[in-house]
């Protein structure tokens, strides 16, 4: 179920690349336990339900398009030429069926990486982990060419947690520095606790043994 996250980010932010922007939403809320707000000169596209059908023809099994019926997507945001692109995607744990802990989220780094390879000639990736208040993160960034497209350079990071009610992941392509430095200082809110950049500059630092 959760590869099945990742290839809802890829065809979102596909499908944001390929359409014209619209109104800039600042602020994004929902029943699940968190929070974020758009950088404000980021413009929002509507891709869920688009990306939500691919993935379903994508899906391997029927239990799995099943379970993109619980799936829950959030704001899709674009931002400078090339594109910068970021989303998130939360999976409900009263639909899914399964509550998931801080345990989970190292098993988040394989579904994240082969979903990446089905998009992106990628360098060697580097993983993280970091707590905002009471909640861990699971991060991981890498450099990759998009395939297909060899002229776009991106990093690629992806930040999930886990909240009272869902998981939930953050996920940009950033085609410059900037755009990365944005989607790290994004403010965030979980189940109460916040606001706080996203990502702190200590992420990927080594913990000690």
């Amino acid at each position: 179920m959760k590869s099945l996250l990742y290839s809802l980010f890829f065809v979102a932010a596909g499908a944001a690349l390929a359409q014209a922007p619209s109104a800039a939403v600042v602020h994004t809320s929902n029943d699940l336990g968190f929070s974020f707000t758009v950088p404000a000169d980021w413009t929002v596209v509507d891709t869920s339900a688009e990306a939500r059908e691919k993935a379903r023809q994508r899906a391997g099994s029927e239990d799995a398009r099943k379970g993109l019926g619980c799936v829950e997507m959030g704001a899709t945001a674009r931002h400078g030429s090339p594109p910068s692109v970021l989303t998130e995607v939360a999976l409900p744990f009263d639909c899914y069926g399964q509550q998931m802990t801080s345990s989970d989220l190292p098993g988040f780094a394989d579904d994240a990486s082969t979903a990446l390879q089905q998009n992106f000639d990628l360098r060697e990736p580097v993983f993280g982990s970091y707590s905002l208040g009471t909640h861990a993160f699971w991060i991981e960034r890498v450099d990759g060419t998009m395939k297909g497209k060899e002229s776009l350079q991106y990093t690629v990071e992806i930040a999930c947690s886990i909240t009272k009610k869902a998981a939930a992941c953050w996920m940009i392509m950033a085609a410059d520095k900037d755009a990365l430095a944005q989607f790290e200082h994004t403010a965030v809110t979980l189940d109460g606790e916040g606001p706080a950049p996203l990502v702190p500059a200590s992420a990927f630092e080594k913990k000690p043994q």
